[in-house]
């Protein structure tokens, strides 16, 4: 509880700052577009009962409500879903919201489940995807990822380029504050996630036949908004694991 009641207290502390970041809350509608495209596509035709896990502020729960979907936010931090909540109200999007830890989801007969970049963050994200499971039985899991940390030598020194270069221009970090070491080696996904971790993950939680899609045209539309010479060091890598 003293570990999930840290990592609350940081996304609260975040919420206010959070949409700043572009990586969070993209600003080009080149961008958006491209994300609406590449969640369209792997949603079931609407209105589906769609349930987002660590919702945060809501991107990809209004992106799914605009789609004509049923959408169910959930998110350990109350600060975030004020946020969510404010920009659903504003965009007239009936998104419900309801604040629980993302391994006790609410009810169940999900047609979906997704997260964005929210297992990383979990005590026991194996305990979420079996939980998740159990509220969608019949469903599909979503689990919008990205390559980053430890996990891949490559990806690490691109990433060292990148905060280099943001070091240079003077980029505000994309959060309020580093996340603590000691936190973050306390969560076994902490070090990064490795899309063949995930999909064993999935499988081993119940989820069957996952399927690896890169986010290519994110990506694109993302490295088509940053400047010389970011745009050469490009992004990280944005996939979805699908399974059934």
């Amino acid at each position: 509880m003293a570990l999930l009641d840290d990592i609350r207290r940081y996304w609260d502390d975040d919420a206010p700052t959070y949409d700043r970041s572009r990586q969070h809350r993209p600003r080009s509608p080149m961008v958006e577009a491209a994300w609406m495209a590449a969640l369209e596509a792997r949603l079931p035709p609407a209105p589906a009962k769609v349930l987002d896990c660590g919702a945060g502020t809501g991107f990809l729960s209004l992106l799914a409500a605009r789609l004509g979907h049923s959408v169910t936010a959930v998110d350990l931090s109350t600060a975030m879903l004020d946020r969510l909540r404010a920009k659903a109200d504003e965009l007239a999007l009936p998104v419900e919201v309801v604040h629980t830890p993302a391994a006790e989801p609410p009810g169940g007969g999900y047609d979906v489940v997704m997260e964005r970049h929210l297992l990383w963050t979990l005590p026991d994200p194996a305990a979420a995807l079996r939980a998740w499971r159990d509220a969608a039985p019949t469903g599909r899991l979503l689990l919008v990822e990205s390559l980053w940390g430890e996990v891949d030598g490559l990806e690490r020194l691109r990433s060292q380029v990148r905060h280099r270069l943001h070091q240079i221009r003077k980029v505000p970090p994309e959060h309020h504050a580093e996340y603590d070491p000691a936190l973050r080696q306390a969560l076994p996904l902490g070090a990064g996630t490795h899309p063949g971790r995930l999909a064993a993950m999935a499988v081993d939680a119940g989820w069957r036949m996952p399927r690896l899609h890169r986010l290519a045209d994110v990506e694109w539309a993302e490295r088509c908004e940053l400047p010389l010479p970011d745009r050469l060091v490009g992004v990280a890598p944005r996939f979805v694991i699908q399974a059934t």
